[in-house]
């Protein structure tokens, strides 16, 4: 009798802990890319959500379109009216040091086209739902992808634009003057074709309305292509040309400038001559 007892009482435990209620935090919803507090995100982009409680195990998505629930984990935005599940990518649950973490995409149609509008987003796990958390959507949000301070650049031969031996058994090297590199990037906009949530752009080329400044350690790039990277979903690409007199270094900040909004000198590429 004794063991049937404390079978229920940890049956109960891990009852009440499975049925915790998700908290996002306070400026927890963030560029998926910068991770940048106190800016705006952007309709159609990636952003990453930060809390206690958001999900109960890890989860990945590995199709595409993307499914609007992982791993018993919705995410949903709310503006008046209007309700959307956003398409997710990612889901982490509360670890030692470490906090819940979403990584989604924000339902394109969720504002008015060119506006700026407060929405509140709620996160629903296993049927707990969490408490609205208010945030801004605007029509940009810059952010350069980056792992350790590098962009995520790709040179034409298809290496990282990053000094030899950055990575202990990756091939990577500097860009030099009149190379053409790809750059990821989020939350540069609207589109001229659309594109369903969770959908990649396989079907089409998509560029942006508007074409950011690009600047390499404060020198103007030439940018030739700006849009919606064809694989990845929510993902902006930008092809830009390294201008003849870019400054040389192994960590040359990358920028992009664009609705008023410029991104960090925190983020940069390798250049050499």
């Amino acid at each position: 009798m004794r063991s049937l007892r404390v079978f229920l009482l940890c049956a109960a435990a891990a009852g009440l802990a499975h049925a915790q209620t998700p908290n996002v935090a306070n400026n927890g919803i963030l560029n998926g890319a910068s991770f940048q507090v106190g800016q705006p995100i952007a309709a159609g982009s990636l952003i990453s959500i930060f809390g206690t409680g958001l999900a109960s195990s890890v989860a990945q998505a590995d199709t595409i379109p993307l499914s609007n629930s992982l791993g018993g984990v919705t995410v949903e935005f709310v503006n008046g009216n209007t309700s959307m599940k956003a398409p997710m990518l990612y889901a982490q649950p509360d670890g030692q040091n470490v906090s819940s973490q979403i990584n989604a995409q924000i339902p394109w149609e969720i504002i008015t086209p060119g506006t700026t509008q407060t929405v509140n987003v709620v996160v629903t796990n296993n049927g707990v739902s969490s408490a609205p958390a208010p945030v801004t959507v605007a029509p940009f949000s810059p952010g350069v992808f980056a792992s350790n301070g590098l962009a995520i650049s790709v040179n034409s031969d298809g290496t990282l634009t990053w000094a030899a031996g950055a990575v202990p058994g990756l091939t990577t090297h500097a860009a030099k003057a009149g190379d053409v590199l790809i750059v990821y990037a989020d939350g540069l906009g609207a589109v001229d074709n659309a594109v369903a949530d969770g959908h990649n752009s396989l079907d089409q080329i998509r560029h942006t309305l508007t074409t950011p400044i690009v600047t390499i350690g404060g020198i103007s790039a030439q940018v030739i292509f700006s849009g919606l990277s064809p694989q990845f979903v929510g993902v902006n690409q930008l092809n830009i040309k390294v201008p003849d007199n870019a400054p040389v270094g192994n960590n040359v900040p990358l920028q992009i400038q664009i609705g008023g909004i410029t991104t960090a000198a925190n983020t940069g590429i390798a250049i050499t001559r």
